[in-house]
């Protein structure tokens, strides 16, 4: 009887932790192309700026650039469908690298193979990207803001480099802490803070 009920106790327990921590979805090339797809009704507003985008007349400092990103982030989430949506342009990964560091993990290196092959599709060959680097709140503000630049450019890179993605295609940028996808308080590790957004600009 003992027996039993530790048994039953072990497996009580697996389910549990099973139940805190589901496996995360990793998406498929399809999945990125329909995420990243603009819809017939998103499709002029990437290209008239009503999601907040707008082009710069000149350039700007990474970090004043950063601000008017961060800002233009926060109306896309009022004005469009959740991140990730079929049709909704915009993208959200958890793409891995070593800690404090812009290389990337051989985890990463195979989900962004995938992100590669998406942007070579014949539905997405003709748009630009915006490729956000984000952090969590842990560290300080310039150290985020640096290593959120050094990440979205690796990304960049890696795009460019393994799947011939044409540079004018990409627009790397960090934002830091701004964005956050689960707010959360300074100094608080959140995995899914840690990601990269990727934000079709239309043709």
């Amino acid at each position: 009887m003992k027996s039993f009920f530790a048994h039953l106790i072990v497996s009580l327990a697996i389910c549990s932790a099973a139940t805190a921590a589901p496996a995360q979805h990793t998406p498929s090339t399809e999945d990125m192309i329909n995420s990243l797809a603009l819809s017939d009704v998103a499709r002029p507003c990437a290209a008239s700026g009503c999601r907040g985008i707008r082009a710069m007349a000149a350039p700007e400092s990474t970090r004043a650039l950063s601000q008017r990103a961060g800002y233009a982030h926060i109306q896309r989430a009022a004005l469009t469908r959740a991140s990730s949506q079929p049709g909704s342009g915009m993208l959200d990964l958890t793409v891995r690298f070593a800690t404090g560091s812009a290389t990337l993990t051989p985890d990463a290196e195979a989900l962004l193979a995938r992100l590669g092959e998406a942007l070579q599709s014949q539905r997405l060959a003709g748009d630009r990207f915006r490729i956000e680097g984000h952090t969590d709140t842990v560290g300080g503000d310039d150290l985020n803001q640096a290593l959120s630049d050094e990440r979205a450019a690796s990304v960049a890179a890696f795009l460019k480099t393994n799947f011939g993605i044409d540079g004018g295609r990409l627009q790397a940028i960090g934002l830091g802490k701004q964005g956050l996808a689960v707010p959360t308080p300074d100094q608080t590790p959140e995995a899914r803070n840690r990601r990269v957004h990727i934000v079709n600009l239309g043709a």
